[in-house]
């Protein structure tokens, strides 16, 4: 009984944390400080319709790593309707 009490509360608590790693919210700028290795979304419109820049963190004096990726088709929908 204890272990099934348990997996029910870990699935509830652990259900927010899948649905925001699969829908990311983007930034409108690039940050300033960024940690090394982590990852954002910035929808600045340096990329097309439908893309957003993902940049990946990087140590001392290497350059972050850019690049332009499509975002969900769910986002990509609600992009173009608002204006």
């Amino acid at each position: 009984m204890r272990t099934v009490v348990a997996l029910a509360l870990l699935c509830t608590v652990s259900a927010p944390c899948l649905a925001q790693e699969l829908s990311p919210n983007f930034l409108k700028n690039e940050p300033y400080f960024l940690s090394p290795w982590s990852v954002v979304y910035v929808d600045n419109g340096s990329c097309g319709v439908g893309k957003v820049m993902k940049v990946t963190g990087a140590l001392g004096a290497l350059r972050r790593k850019k690049a332009c990726v499509p975002m969900g088709r769910e986002q990509a929908s609600r992009a173009v309707a608002i204006p």
